[in-house]
């Protein structure tokens, strides 16, 4: 009986020891994550990171003077360090975007699929994955400069080499090239799991000849011949032709998929931003018409009355002092609580009002509801500045990745440079300027008024520009009002076509930041190589320029 009982325990402990293995076994999650899955999370990951205007994440909105900080300025001072953000932006693109990709990549080529629309599909998925993954390289070399590449993504190496940056930036255009040539146009790709282009393959095709074009120009000043080269093929390809081509990220209402934007204004109940003053000044100038739809209006203080005088319909309100602020006739006018009425007539020192509600006293500070600017650099009141418009704060606005209006201003920087691309610089220039109006929500009238100003048709303005090279000035300060709210693709260039002329931040850290520097990880883990990178590049400070700025 001994035997028996010692033999059946043993059955029994060796049952339970299987049992036992088994309840280890995550049954709820699966053990293996599809490539489509890493695809879309890759996709958004790298979307919010492009969008988002939150301090710890993205200095770009607020570098390229679009938007200023209420409180805490240190990152309108072009201060990189306090919140380490070159730390995230690198982590996000390596960790969040490119490996998921290479993950994704390397699931779907292994995936056996056996139903008739995956297998079709497999191949152009593939290529949609390698178009995303060089977008991604090159935000990062545009932003850094030499990356590791060749050496990246191996989790087994974590002490990556860098590659240098216009090396691998060419090798990222040879690449995007073979990834167009690749994709079949016929059939499909992600379908619903792709939250840019639902798939289709011949918008891919046009976004990854529009990247093709973008970075070709990005070289145009190191490397003439090359970027000719890779311009006129991207051209030839096809690029944008309009706004149904956009590459546009969608949001969704509720979170965690709204955009980043709407996070950082309206949920997280801050008030840390306003517009800045160095856009809003120069819309201002331009009375440009999309300034409704970029910012809200907001009392701005005109000056102290000292007298007021009356003649028929129209009373004169006298000012202490010249007028310094941009007021348009039919501006509304107020005193305090009261509202005057609209301003008929602008002069030095003075505002006429027609019918005016009441007659204000001297002493009175008159204002208007106008578009205001916080100064770059220091604190402003979120209360009496402006701030963006509705639609951007929104839930469910998309993010931007590239447009038309960019494509537009990109060939007319192409036919500017000679390239032979289809139209003039002038054509290109006036189709981005109208594309810009019109996608914001402004009329097509609004746009010919506004090109009929002779500070902003080309050919006057070409010819009034003091510039050493006057193209570089003209496409430069209207490609940069219509890239608002799309920071780091201005920011690349404001320092391609050295405009506009930006405000000097009140107390700035260093001067204008060419470069994120690198993050304070890799000189403490990767310190051979990140010295190595810094010495390639001229040394790993905010001002070293690029490879690719010259001028």
């Amino acid at each position: 009986m001994k035997k028996i009982f010692i033999l059946i325990t043993a059955v029994i402990i060796a049952s339970c020891s299987d049992n036992l293995e088994s309840l280890n076994e995550n049954i709820k999650d699966p053990s293996s994550v599809p490539g489509e899955t890493l695809f879309t999370g890759a996709q958004k990951n790298l979307a919010d990171q492009i969008v988002d205007l939150s301090v710890n994440n993205n200095n770009t909105k607020l570098w390229a003077q679009y938007l200023q900080e209420t409180t805490y300025t240190d990152e309108s001072n072009y201060d990189q360090v306090t919140r380490t953000i070159p730390a995230t932006h690198w982590s996000v693109l390596y960790k969040d975007v490119l490996k998921d990709l290479d993950e994704a990549s390397k699931i779907i080529t292994a995936t056996e699929y056996t139903l008739p629309e995956d297998i079709e599909t497999k191949a152009n998925k593939l290529q949609v994955i390698e178009i995303l993954t060089i977008y991604a390289y090159s935000v990062l070399i545009e932003t850094f400069g030499d990356v590791p590449y060749s050496e990246a993504l191996d989790i087994d190496n974590l002490l990556p080499t860098y590659d240098d940056g216009q090396t691998t930036y060419k090798a990222l255009i040879s690449r995007l090239t073979t990834a167009i040539d690749a994709l079949d146009t016929s059939k499909g790709s992600f379908g619903v799991a792709d939250n840019i282009y639902e798939g289709d393959v011949s918008l891919w095709k046009k976004f990854a000849a529009s990247l093709k074009l973008r970075m070709g120009i990005l070289l145009s000043d190191v490397d003439n011949s090359f970027a000719r080269t890779t311009v006129e093929s991207a051209v030839t390809t096809g690029v944008f032709t309009s706004r149904a081509d956009n590459a546009n990220f969608k949001y969704l209402t509720a979170a965690p998929n709204t955009n980043p934007i709407h996070a950082n204004l309206v949920l997280s109940g801050r008030a840390d931003f306003v517009a800045g003053a160095t856009i809003v000044n120069d819309m201002n100038d331009l009375k440009d018409p999309r300034r409704p739809l970029y910012f809200k209006r907001t009392q701005v203080i005109v000056d102290t009355i000292v007298s007021t005088s009356t003649s028929g319909i129209t009373t004169t309100l006298n000012l202490k002092n010249p007028i310094d602020v941009s007021i348009e006739i039919g501006d509304k006018a107020s005193n305090g609580p009261t509202t005057l009425g609209d301003i008929s007539a602008i002069g030095t020192s003075s505002l006429g009002i027609d019918n005016i509600a009441e007659t204000p006293e001297a002493g009175d500070i008159i204002t208007y509801l106008g578009y205001k600017g916080g100064k770059i650099g220091s604190t402003s009141s979120f209360s009496s500045h402006s701030h963006v418009s509705d639609y951007i704060a929104a839930a469910d606005t998309p993010g931007v990745l590239f447009d038309y209006a960019e494509v537009e201003f990109l060939l007319a920087e192409a036919a500017a440079r000679n390239f032979a691309v289809g139209g003039t610089a002038k054509s290109h220039y006036d189709a981005g300027i109208i594309e810009s109006i019109e996608s914001w929500g402004g009329t097509n009238a609004d746009a010919v008024t506004y090109l009929a100003q002779a500070t902003v048709d080309y050919d006057t303005a070409l010819a009034a520009s003091a510039a050493t090279t006057p193209w570089k000035e003209v496409i430069g300060n209207q490609k940069w009002i219509a890239l608002f709210n799309r920071g780091l693709e201005a920011w690349t260039s404001i320092r391609l076509l050295d405009f506009p002329t930006l405000a000097k931040p009140t107390e700035a850290v260093s001067g204008f930041p060419n470069r994120y520097t690198y993050p304070i990880v890799e000189q403490t883990l990767n310190g051979a190589n990140w010295e190595s990178a810094s010495t390639a590049i001229g040394g790993d400070k905010a001002e070293t320029k690029l490879f690719w700025d010259l001028n």
